[in-house]
């Protein structure tokens, strides 16, 4: 089969369109659009230089924050990796309107307009990132929960138990100093933590370490019925999910005095 390209470029062009806003901006309208269907707005600009601005005009950021808490995404690892994918696709970023855009000239400006929704496609997918990703922005979530309720002074992030045999081989996620015994908090995303967390748990509770902890799943009910038995044999109060705002603070308030 033989590709026409006139064919072809007849097809792209019929799904773009043009449209002029009373502002003195362009709108461009391509297929690109969110999960829930609705498109990029793409906006043209004509600039002092002579070339062109194209930009989201905050709309991602906006629809992002219909279903997200949109601070987190510049903080922790989510931060990392969308300041990755602006420079991997040479996208700009306005602090000051919150717009992703891209700076071309006329000759490129079809270069440029792919470029940005590619990169407004790969931030939207931040939402969705695959389990390893998820276990990372897990434990940064955790660590600001946590804190949001006790003095980071008093938080240690991947404690090791003093004097305790092979204690490099179990790291504490997080341990809270309080007036009587020290608080462990183990989050566990998935299963494989619920699984680790036992052996670590039972490593501790086998070389006769006192503590106290508490178990923060990402969520409770993706874990296996006997992996959470085991687990719940070893382990102190448990918490469902990050989203049991009000559970996690009596809960930990209770044992951080």
């Amino acid at each position: 089969m033989k590709i026409d390209e006139k064919t072809l470029c007849a097809q792209l062009c019929a799904n773009v369109s043009v449209v002029s806003r009373p502002n003195g901006k362009v709108m461009l309208k391509t297929p690109f659009h969110y999960p829930d269907g609705d498109h990029y707005p793409i906006y043209l600009e004509q600039m002092a230089t002579g070339g062109v601005r194209i930009s989201d005009g905050g709309h991602t950021l906006m629809h992002l924050s219909y279903e997200n808490d949109i601070d987190k995404f510049f903080e922790g690892t989510r931060s990392v990796m969308m300041a990755q994918v602006v420079a991997q696709d040479r996208v700009s970023y306005s602090e000051s309107t919150g717009e992703f855009f891209v700076e071309s000239t006329i000759d490129h400006l079809a270069e440029g307009v792919f470029r940005l929704g590619q990169a407004v496609t790969r931030i939207y997918d931040l939402t969705f990132l695959n389990r390893s990703h998820v276990a990372s922005t897990f434990y940064d979530d955790l660590k600001e929960q946590i804190t949001s309720l006790v003095p980071e002074e008093r938080v240690k992030r991947n404690y090791i138990v003093p004097g305790l045999a092979s204690g490099d081989n179990y790291p504490i996620d997080f341990c809270v100093e309080t007036n009587h015994l020290p608080l462990f908090l183990y989050g566990v995303p998935n299963r494989d933590k619920a699984r680790l967390t036992t052996i670590f748990l039972q490593y501790l509770l086998q070389n006769g370490v006192e503590f106290d902890s508490i178990l923060v799943f990402e969520n409770q009910e993706e874990i296996p019925r006997a992996d959470l038995a085991r687990l719940s044999n070893v382990g102190g109060e448990m918490i469902s999910s990050l989203n049991a705002e009000d559970d996690f603070k009596r809960k930990l308030l209770r044992r951080a005095a």
